[in-house]
């Protein structure tokens, strides 16, 4: 796969989830890309978690942009 196909798809998970209602929690960056978790829900039983493992440059950019505008909203 292509770097490019690469990034369409991890571009597609993220507005799928950030669809869906989830938002970003926490972030892990290591030499391997990035391990970005996604929650959703309030209450500790009903929580949801996906961790997706983000490997692109430019996808990495992309969560962190799809962050920014989240604080400034």
């Amino acid at each position: 796969m292509s770097d490019y196909q690469q990034f369409l798809t991890e571009r597609e998970n993220i507005d799928l989830l950030l669809e869906k209602g989830y938002e970003i929690t926490n972030v892990t960056e290591n030499l391997s890309g990035a391990f970005v978790d996604f929650s959703k829900g309030k209450k500790q039983e009903e929580v949801d978690f996906i961790q997706l493992h983000i490997k692109t440059a430019d996808a990495r950019k992309y969560f962190a942009t799809k962050m920014m505008e989240k604080q400034n909203v």
